[in-house]
């Protein structure tokens, strides 16, 4: 069972894993001579209609007017080497606080490059990395749970420096080897001024090409740039998001409100995407401008007030994602897509494949709302 912020609810579906051979293990543009990033699949829900297309094939997918939210998070090379006394262990940079401490996960070397989970803290414990830098375990970022951990940095704003120096992306086990931070930026990242960004990429805007985002443009598609700096994935546990930075301007939350009124669609591009704008949704359903930090889990109790779509990647059947999803789409929705997926060979992770969630309608209706705005 999935253990949401809820309690315990039964899967999307009752598949106990990912295929290890579904597994994308290097990015679409390794996986053959002339390969770019947007040659990966796309998979698309309407209700319970599901169709398969390229992922070339968004812009003929979407209508003038609507808008894509997307998430301008920059992703750290958040992995470096330290060591806890004689012990060789692999740091994890999740979360910036406002005090100036680090949200820190630490993890052993595996001898094969990546990592398995380490029992966390205790408090006091103090980690060696590179460049004189020193970590100073200080209390668990969650009561219950001992995998990150608050840590003093000293010398004090040192991070992005060893970050940039050190540092290098996360890589989980399913992966094949290392890649350049160069592979997990979207296009659509910018970078902060403090040194924050997203220890994991925003992955579901991977694909996105800057030839894609010109067609998208020139047919209408709008962009509503968001920020949400994500932390350290779970991946042995699938525990529940925990409160994240987000930022919402206040342009993107005009021209969300503007769509809406005109009758355009909300595509959130992610996950962090819909935690973002949801997050500056009132009530009443109207975003405005905010920032701060977000605790917001989006479950079908919750439901959204603002997102109709969502452009997401494939997640594993304990991921509180798909809770997500469901909030989206419902139930049945998800679980026509994933048994689509799982049956089409759909690659999951972060290198895979795509899928794209629409509002049910009747797609022989024409709409243009590019000339309302």
């Amino acid at each position: 069972m999935t253990l949401t912020a809820g309690g315990p609810r039964e899967p999307v579906r009752k598949w106990r894993g990912v295929p290890e051979e579904l597994s994308a293990r290097v990015p679409a543009e390794q996986r053959g001579p002339g390969r770019g990033r947007d040659d990966v699949r796309l998979l698309v829900s309407r209700g319970t209609a599901v169709a398969h297309h390229a992922f070339r094939e968004l812009p003929g997918l979407l209508r003038a007017g609507d808008v894509l939210v997307v998430n301008t998070s920059p992703t750290l090379a958040a992995a470096v080497d330290g060591r806890v006394g004689h012990a060789r262990v692999v740091v994890h940079f999740s979360t910036r606080g406002d005090d100036g401490r680090w949200a820190v996960e630490l993890r052993d070397p595996d001898g094969a490059g990546t990592t398995r989970a380490r029992a966390g803290g205790p408090a006091g414990s103090r980690v060696r990395l590179p460049g004189g830098v020193r970590l100073a375990l200080e209390e668990p970022l969650a009561r219950g749970s001992g995998r990150l951990w608050w840590a003093r940095v000293s010398p004090r704003g040192s991070v992005p420096g060893l970050l940039r120096e050190h540092g290098r992306p996360i890589r989980y086990s399913y992966t094949e080897r290392d890649q350049p931070l160069s592979a997990h930026q979207t296009v659509f990242a910018l970078p902060s001024t403090d040194g924050s960004g997203s220890a994991e990429m925003p992955s579901a805007a991977r694909p996105f090409t800057p030839a894609l985002v010109a067609e998208l443009v020139s047919r209408g598609v709008l962009f509503a740039p968001v920020t949400l700096h994500t932390g350290v994935a779970s991946a042995e546990v699938h525990e529940p998001p925990y409160p994240e930075r987000f930022a919402v301007p206040e342009a993107s939350a005009l021209l969300i409100g503007a769509v809406r009124a005109a009758g355009g669609r909300v595509i959130a591009v992610g996950t962090t995407a819909v935690r973002a704008v949801e997050s500056a949704a009132g009530a009443d359903g109207v975003v405005r401008a905010r920032a701060g930090w977000t605790d917001l889990v989006v479950t079908p109790a919750r439901g959204v007030r603002v997102v109709d779509g969502l452009l997401t990647g494939l997640h594993e059947p304990q991921a509180s994602h798909l809770l997500m999803l469901e909030a989206v789409a419902g139930r049945a929705a998800v679980e026509r897509g994933y048994d689509e997926a799982l049956s089409a060979l759909y690659l999951w992770h972060e290198f895979g494949d795509l899928h794209l969630v629409l509002p049910e309608e009747d797609t022989d209706t024409q709409h243009c709302y590019g000339n309302q705005l």
